[in-house]
């Protein structure tokens, strides 16, 4: 007898149609971008700028109803439900398990705007006459910073993370976007109309943390030339990101609990080390102050504001460029972030997934804000112009934080700090990205070559560099395309609402209703004794063995009984269908006696 083995399977690992579909439209984009430079600027702006005039609504009002959703799920019974089996826990304690969730969400995007957005707003401010910089145009630039980094920049990645934790680990369904709509589709979500809507995350994922990496190449570049006068062109930039994909390469072939995990621990006590050196450096007091109110004019003005969109126009244009595009830019990269936060948070509760992902970030964001915010603000008002003339006036945000920096001692090393910071936490989120979009890709975790991981976190840096490459300044260019990319991925935020909820209502129903015994407690010197002096199953008091009856075949009756009656105690559970031809006058086969008064059932 011979045994043949057959060779490994080689070949495409990843589903063909989702992997040519998403790295074909990459890399089309690519090309066009490069090929066509001013001209498909051109484009971008015009559809950008269309969709931004008709649909910023849609952004703000969206993003709200989610909110409303998510707040019904976390007070409701399904609350209590597990992200996988009922007897699995958390495989990440506390303190790391939101180190991981900030370095993958929003950790280097707070070094970007953690001064300039408030000096933005108080500068100009979003409402009102106020007069740059006044008391009262700082406040409420305070009001809009914290809106726009609270609690609704975290709805965003929570639900699609709440949804993808749900359907792959408590409905055991492949790691992937199309897994979602599993309600809607049924068995088609295996299909071309599943797959396409996989293909379409993982493009989504590549443009959104373009996005973020571009937005920190251009911070990593403006502090390099503030400290040691590297000069602010192509080829550096260029250069920052290839530094970036290479050290992400590395990060990603190191695993999840390796290299990421590491990376993510580093960089938020990094990061409360910068924030700390801030807190002590500056005014003090009045940081401290800043930090207090802070929950306050947030709780205050986020009910007014969460609907707020100018509908009387009074100062055009203002949403494209703020509320909307950052609502668009972190909608298109939250399928990343989803499913990063659903696999680092296997085994916890509905509820404690929704309160972790929606007010542990915002309490950091808070504190955040205040502290560089108003560090900024105060120096500013004690030297006009130091921050907004190169920040604001001239437009060159990614100059902020190291020119606030810059105004205090140890300036050469707490820079070299935040630099290095700012480079962890884009390494960090690229490896991420990559191992969420190969598991789009193939369906599965951790299945995959070390290779296959390692090419998303290059079609990141290509279509980063690419991005930047036709537009000297960046910025804009990357809001328009993130604002195109994000519309129609939005509209599958309600698909997915009702999908979670449609499937969560019928494993509810569908979940057996079970019956337990009530026990007495055995705490007391009485009932552990009488628990020791109970004889054994099989043994009297005297501690001889019980005969046990015996099932035997009656040939006068033709069927089995036992030799001798049975005395069960306890609960009798029958199993076994049910004889629906049972007729109520036929004599029953047991008796069920009762110890003080025997009857017949």
């Amino acid at each position: 007898m011979s045994t043949t083995t057959s060779a490994p399977k080689r070949g495409l690992k990843s589903d063909p149609l989702i992997f040519y579909t998403s790295v074909g439209f990459i890399a089309l984009f690519v090309a066009l971008t490069v090929v066509f430079g001013d001209r498909a600027r051109s484009a971008y702006s015009a559809i950008s700028g269309a969709l931004m005039d008709n649909f910023s609504w849609f952004y703000i009002g969206g993003v709200s109803a989610v909110l409303v959703f998510l707040i019904v799920i976390f007070v409701s019974k399904y609350g209590n439900l597990r992200l996988g089996d009922d007897d699995d826990e958390p495989e990440y304690t506390l303190p790391v398990w939101f180190a991981m969730l900030f370095a993958a969400g929003m950790g280097a995007t707070l070094l970007f705007w953690g001064a300039a957005e408030p000096l933005h707003h108080a500068y100009n401010p979003p409402r009102g006459d106020f007069e740059p910089m006044s008391r009262e145009a700082i406040n409420q630039a305070f009001e809009f910073t914290y809106y726009h980094f609270g609690i609704h920049m975290w709805v965003i990645f929570t639900l699609p993370g709440l949804a993808m934790g749900y359907f792959s680990y408590k409905r055991k369904m492949p790691a992937r976007l199309s897994s979602l709509f599993a309600p809607l589709l049924g068995s088609r979500v295996y299909d071309w109309p599943g797959k396409l809507i996989d293909a379409f995350g993982i493009i989504g994922t590549v443009f959104g943390i373009g996005v973020s990496v571009g937005l920190g190449v251009l911070q990593i570049s403006a502090g390099m030339n503030i400290m040691w006068g590297v000069p602010l062109v192509t080829p550096v930039q260029l250069g920052i990101i290839l530094a970036i994909t290479v050290a992400a390469c590395l990060s990603v072939a190191s695993g999840l609990d390796k290299g990421i995990k590491i990376l993510s621990n580093l960089n938020i006590a990094a990061t409360v080390v910068l924030m700390v050196f801030v807190l002590l450096a500056g005014p003090t007091l009045k940081l401290i102050g800043q930090v207090t109110e802070s929950f306050g004019i947030y709780a205050n003005s986020l009910p007014e504001l969460m609907f707020w969109v100018d509908s009387y126009n009074d100062n055009p244009g203002w949403h494209a460029t703020w509320t909307a595009f950052y609502w668009a830019w972190t909608i298109c990269w939250a399928p990343f972030v989803g499913m990063f936060f659903a696999r680092i948070s296997k085994g916890r509760t509905v509820r404690a997934f929704i309160g972790g992902t929606l007010l542990l970030p915002t309490t950091f964001d808070l504190i955040w804000f205040s502290i560089f915010g108003r560090a900024a603000t105060e120096i500013e008002t004690a030297n006009p112009g130091v921050l907004t003339g190169p920040v604001v006036e001239q437009g060159d945000t990614p100059r902020a934080l190291f020119t606030l920096l810059s105004q205090y001692p140890l300036y050469g090393i707490v820079g070299t700090v935040a630099l290095i910071v700012i480079i962890l936490y884009f390494v960090t989120s690229m490896d991420s990205a990559a191992m969420v979009m190969d598991m789009f890709a193939s369906g599965e975790e951790n299945k995959t070559p070390t290779y296959y991981k390692v090419g998303w976190v290059v079609a990141i840096g290509v279509v980063t560099a690419a991005l930047l490459f036709i537009n000297d300044t960046g910025i804009q260019a990357l809001q328009e395309v993130v604002i195109i990319i994000a519309l129609p991925f939005f509209i599958l935020y309600f698909f997915i609402m009702f999908a979670l909820l449609k499937a969560m209502n019928d494993d509810s129903a569908a979940r057996r209703r079970v019956r337990t015994r009530q026990w007495d407690k055995t705490d007391s010197a009485e009932k552990l004794e009488e628990a020791e002096n109970r004889p054994a199953p099989g043994y009297d008091a005297e501690g001889n063995e019980i005969a046990r009856p015996e099932l035997e075949y009656d040939l006068e009756e033709g069927g089995w009984k036992l030799s001798e009656s049975l005395i069960i105690e306890g609960d009798l559970a029958i199993g076994g269908e049910v004889d629906q031809d049972w007729s109520g006058e036929s004599e029953p086969a047991f008796t069920i006696v009762d110890e003080e008064t025997p009857k017949r059932r």
